[in-house]
């Protein structure tokens, strides 16, 4: 296996592993049939981590998903914070 494709995958599981233990804002972490539930939000947070989008552009994407994709009131607070989190999968740390 080509190391960009090793590198790929393990970022891919990465970002499966933060979405369900650390975002998972239906709270389906705990359920071994739901361990899926986000891996379709896998492919665009990946691209947008290897492009090295800006924090406020992860937390657009991740707060479109809470609050208008799953309808939840969410928490901007800890959301803008798990946007960062995704940063530092990549070595990438934000102020703004």
């Amino acid at each position: 296996m080509s190391a960009y494709l090793e590198s790929a995958k393990s970022l891919h599981k990465a970002i499966h592993k933060t979405l369900i233990e650390e975002w998972d804002p239906i709270g389906v972490g705990n359920i071994p049939e739901a361990q899926d539930e986000y891996d379709s939000y896998i492919p665009e947070i990946y691209r947008m981590l290897i492009s090295r989008q800006p924090k406020h552009k992860i937390f657009e994407y991740l707060w479109w998903l809470e609050s208008e994709h799953m309808g939840l009131s969410g928490d901007r607070q800890r959301t803008e914070a798990f946007a960062e989190r995704l940063l530092n999968l990549v070595g990438i740390s934000s102020l703004n």
